[in-house]
């Protein structure tokens, strides 16, 4: 974008258009802040689109009405925050704001598809894009009933223990080819992990018929059979 080339775009057009969180996040969204990067106001519709989610999160779908409910969270909704609260934490110390722009979307839609309306879930989510929507998260602080600025809370701090997932995908190998998955608990131990990829009807296929001459059981990684 320069004069030369007649492309330049007014800053001023585009936030009475979009508003400024929506044009300062877009700015970040477009890529490594220390590469230089083709300007295309296109994919502003994105975060437009992302902005209006998660201000949805607050409300009630059907009257509109701001709706934050103060039960206690689930594990599903806790992992979505506290992974969401890691990786922005992590990627602001490398500058990297536009892996944070879109951790913050994978958490909207994720909360999105548990219908999260939680304080415990939803607060510390709009300090943590202070940074990055400044404007929409002051508005939300204040509906939360608070009469500080958001500017004034604590960053939120990820807990590890709700990073950790009760089960694991593993992928079944046969001969050294991916041939099946299966979930098993995080704490499945070897002779339970063989039994349950021996069970399957996708590894029973390639087997024949036949007894497997070795299972190579790799905790949290993989499960191998040799036929």
């Amino acid at each position: 974008m320069s004069k030369s080339k007649y492309n330049v775009v007014n800053p001023d057009d585009m936030v009475a258009e979009h508003g400024a969180d929506c044009f300062r996040m877009f700015e970040m969204f477009l890529g490594p802040i220390t590469d230089a990067k083709p300007w295309n106001t296109q994919g502003i519709s994105g975060v437009s689109g992302f902005l209006k989610k998660f201000w949805g999160l607050f409300f009630d779908a059907k009257t509109e009405a701001f709706s934050v409910s103060e039960e206690a969270p689930t594990k599903e909704e806790l992992k979505a925050l506290h992974t969401c609260i890691k990786k922005v934490t992590d990627d602001i110390e490398r500058m990297s704001m536009n892996t944070c722009v879109s951790h913050f979307m994978i958490a909207t839609n994720e909360l999105r598809r548990l219908n999260c309306s939680k304080r415990a879930i939803l607060e510390p989510l709009v300090t943590l894009l202070v940074p990055f929507g400044p404007h929409i998260a002051e508005e939300l602080w204040h509906r939360l009933g608070h009469a500080t600025t958001v500017c004034d809370a604590h960053w939120p701090a990820h807990n590890e223990e709700y990073l950790k997932s009760d089960t694991i995908q593993y992928p079944i190998q046969i001969n050294g080819k991916l041939r099946a998955t299966v979930e098993l608990p995080a704490d499945v131990k070897a002779p339970e992990a063989e039994a349950a990829a021996l069970a399957m009807e996708q590894v029973q296929k390639w087997l024949e018929g036949k007894a497997p001459k070795k299972v190579v059981f790799v905790p949290g990684r993989m499960i191998n059979v040799v036929v």
